[in-house]
């Protein structure tokens, strides 16, 4: 959330981290734009919503209350929306200290850890295709293209691991180790 103090005479000073505060409607705009791109990509609208908004947080950090503020919506909404986004490990919750309120927060890994979690998925997949080669036969038409189809999968796992790999690694050189 971005931190702000104003003035005697009403304007808005710079935020905690010495930047001028973000423009709120701006931040509207990234914020629906975003989710729109992910509600195209096969998101449901009210968690892309939410992980846009927190996505665009000061600190990767909102209370529903701060996002039910934001996206101008009820409180139900957020809560159905970070049920779902908490079910596919793209928030978690924790407790604000030294109170009850819950509050999400996107972690520095989550493309990580989502495709780590659709890795799990694909190797699933792939038992299934394994066994639908021996019902079809392997030198059958449908074996031959479901063979192709694990193929690539089996590609992309063999080559996943190494790509998270040169991930990390970019990712601490452009931005710095956890």
């Amino acid at each position: 959330m971005t931190e702000t103090n104003g003035t005697a005479d009403g304007s808005v000073t710079e935020n905690g981290a010495g930047r001028p505060p973000a423009d709120p409607e701006g931040v509207s705009r990234f914020v629906e734009g975003f989710a729109s791109q992910l509600v195209s990509a096969g998101m449901l609208r009210m968690p892309a919503r939410v992980f846009a908004a927190l996505l665009a947080s000061e600190d990767g950090v909102l209370t529903s209350g701060e996002l039910g503020k934001q996206l101008q919506v009820s409180p139900a909404a957020v809560s159905g929306a970070i049920r779902y986004l908490d079910g596919v490990t793209m928030v978690t919750r924790e407790r604000e200290p030294g109170s009850r309120r819950e509050r999400y927060r996107i972690s520095r890994d989550q493309w990580y850890e989502i495709l780590t979690d659709r890795e799990v998925m694909l190797r699933r997949w792939e038992q299934t295709l394994r066994e639908g080669i021996a019902t079809m036969g392997a030198d059958s038409k449908p074996g031959r293209r479901i063979a192709e189809t694990l193929e690539f999968f089996s590609f992309v796992h063999t080559e996943f691991s190494a790509v998270m790999d040169r991930w990390r690694k970019h990712r601490d050189e452009m931005f710095g180790e956890d």
